[in-house]
């Protein structure tokens, strides 16, 4: 029975620890071990991330106390609950069509819908009328990815709206202007940039009659897409936001007007933890931004966020494995407080959303909301030791970073400089380095690849899986941001085997200690079917003249020796010698008798160290690929 005793003290026998004792007893265990190798994580952020973190840490974080709904907003908007949209987007290039795929997302759970508008779109009144038919505005949020059509759309939707006596007090929703978006994603601007400027705040005050609207779109998506740190993407849009505000209230709109008319778009990955942070630092960034322009209420500073589902890190092959990616990256962007989420179909990387795909999408926030009760609790992220000390060095290191930009005279100026670009390439160089040396695992690419899956021409275009080109365009004057996926050279890769008309086999000769052949036979068959090549894994053979029988039976092309270091010294010559030229030897491993190996003709060799796409490339190229 449980001890009621008035004053006692749970948990009294466990006295605090000082965190002097904790790393006494680390570094103990350890037993000689570099600390910083072993158990710090040094993240493509620019800061480290320590093993553990106590209350002390939180003991200089002033915002870390606050309460939800409490300026700078770190702990988020929301007051009563921790809500958020359910969106999916559409084509509307048909309007009929998108009219039927948006009602019945509606009748399935969604609450905001996105159309999405091409640049030969030509709308009129009745067309918005058609798009919107069933769908009642006041409770559904009205989404336009319209780029520059969004001055065309806005007034024919008002006059819909006013026709259709709806109460625009009411209704919610956005456009997604953004000018320095297209300029970052074209290299230019649509037209001078004064004119730009102008432009930018006319749509503003021709928005006024909606209220509930916000007009401008600042993308922060479109940094990760290109391959950039969170950091990064904080950073640039927050500059991206600031100059906005600042093109706005030059032309005489008040900044709390202004500050409420833009939307930020930020890309959620795969780094849990982080992503959470970064919401929160975001807010909290932003709402100091705003307060510099000095507004009546600082109610406007709440940053409204949306967030979708990075593309960097979505795959073709082995598709399945993006709806656990974009699982935890809903959970991450739920829990950093988003006002709405868009999470993208498995199979968006090489086609248009499926009946499946499209449901399975739309069911994770869902199963999100009414399963696990992820809307009820606001901020349950606060007060984690953990989360609040990455905010505060996400914060730091995108301040540093917004700071840079605002010296080179503020977004604009610092994209025209190459300074953006520049960040952005570094970082992608540097993640993409880590996939090729498996440093930075894709699940089912790189490493773990689904052994029998070859990609099918007819739905797998050869454009989806290319990387694009970084050159800049004849008619830009700046160099563009561009859009890849960090897997796409993998696929390159492995797509290239798929439709070359012959699928190489690579045969493991397993021979001497259990323990290391097995190991390396496991290594070797995911190295190699990273490449679609088709592996044959054995257990073991009693001696080199069986298993050679067994490889040239089978018709192998590359045969890889898979046992310990110090067999490698008598095996390897003996098989190199007897295989000859009928297939190519590879030693799985860098023996300390690799020289020696090396002077007797053997010459390839896969390891850890292995630059994993350069060396398949290479047995590509041997193989005639």
């Amino acid at each position: 029975m449980a001890d009621n005793t008035k004053g006692s003290k749970l948990f009294k026998e466990f006295p605090p620890i000082p965190t002097e004792k904790w790393e006494e007893l680390i570094i103990k265990d350890l037993k000689g071990a570099d600390y910083d190798k072993k158990l710090i994580w040094k993240t493509n952020e620019g800061f480290n991330v320590r093993p553990y973190y106590r209350a002390e840490d939180l003991e200089d974080i002033k915002n870390a106390h606050t309460l939800p709904g409490d300026f700078p907003y770190v702990r988020g908007n929301k007051l009563s609950d921790n809500g958020w949209l359910v969106r999916e987007d559409f084509n509307a290039c048909n309007v009929e069509d998108a009219n039927t795929l948006a009602d019945h997302a509606i009748g399935n759970g969604v609450d905001s819908v996105g159309f999405i508008t091409c640049s030969d779109c030509k709308f009129s009144a009745d067309g918005i009328k058609t798009l919107l038919t069933d769908i009642d505005t006041e409770k559904i949020e009205i989404n336009f990815v319209s780029g520059h059509n969004s001055p065309v759309i806005l007034p024919l939707l008002v006059e819909v709206y006013k026709n259709s006596k709806v109460d625009t007090k009411k209704a919610t929703g956005s456009f997604d202007f953004s000018p320095l978006a297209a300029l970052s994603l074209n290299g230019k601007f649509c037209d001078n940039e004064k004119a730009v400027r102008e432009r930018t705040g006319k749509f503003v005050e021709s928005g006024r009659q909606l209220p509930g609207f916000r007009l401008m779109a600042v993308r922060g998506d479109i940094f990760r897409s290109a391959g950039s740190s969170l950091v990064h993407e904080l950073a640039f849009s927050l500059a991206m936001g600031a100059e906005y505000m600042t093109w706005l209230t030059e032309q005489g709109i008040p900044a709390d007007e202004a500050a409420s008319k833009l939307k930020f778009t930020f890309a959620v990955g795969s780094s849990y933890f982080l992503e959470i942070a970064k919401f929160r630092a975001a807010r909290m960034l932003w709402a100091k931004i705003v307060e510099a322009y000095e507004p009546k209420d600082l109610d406007c500073a709440k940053m409204c966020i949306h967030a979708v589902s990075s593309t960097w890190n979505k795959t073709i092959y082995d598709p399945y494995v993006n709806m656990l990616r974009t699982t935890t990256e809903a959970m991450a962007a739920a829990l950093g407080g988003v006002h709405s989420m868009t999470v993208l179909p498995f199979d968006a990387t090489y086609q248009p959303p499926t009946v499946l795909s499209a449901r399975v999408a739309r069911n994770q926030q869902l199963i999100l909301k009414e399963e696990a009760y992820f809307d009820k609790v606001i901020d349950p992220a606060a007060g984690s030791y953990y989360i609040e000390s990455i905010v505060k060095s996400m914060a730091e290191h995108a301040w540093e970073q917004f700071l840079k930009v605002q010296e080179m005279g503020g977004y604009t100026e610092a994209f025209k400089k190459g300074y953006i670009q520049t960040q952005n390439k570094e970082v992608a160089q540097k993640r993409e380095s880590n996939i090729a040396t498996r440093r930075e695992t894709v699940l089912g690419t790189n490493q773990y690849p689904n052994f029998n899956e070859v990609a099918d021409p007819k739905v797998v275009y050869r454009e989806s899986v290319e990387k694009p080109g970084f050159a800049k365009p004849a008619d830009a004057p700046y160099e563009p941001l561009v859009a890849f996926r960090g897997s796409q050279s993998f696929e390159e890769l492995r797509y290239k085997t798929d439709t070359s008309g012959k699928r190489p086999k690579a045969f493991m000769l397993t021979l001497g200690k259990l323990a290391f052949r097995r190991a390396r036979a496991q290594f070797s068959c995911n190295f190699f079917a990273t490449a679609g090549f088709e592996v044959i894994d054995n257990i073991g053979f009693n001696s080199i003249n069986e298993g050679l029988k067994v490889a040239l039976g089978a018709k192998a092309d590359i045969v890889v020796l898979c046992s310990s270091d110090e067999e490698y010294e008598t095996l390897a010559p003996e098989v190199n010698e007897k295989l000859g030229n009928r297939a190519i030897l590879v030693i799985a491993g860098e023996p300390a008798c690799k020289p020696d190996l090396e002077t007797k003709g053997i010459k390839n060799y896969i390891s850890l160290k292995s630059n994993v796409l350069d060396t398949l490339k290479y047995y590509q190229q041997l193989l005639k690929i």
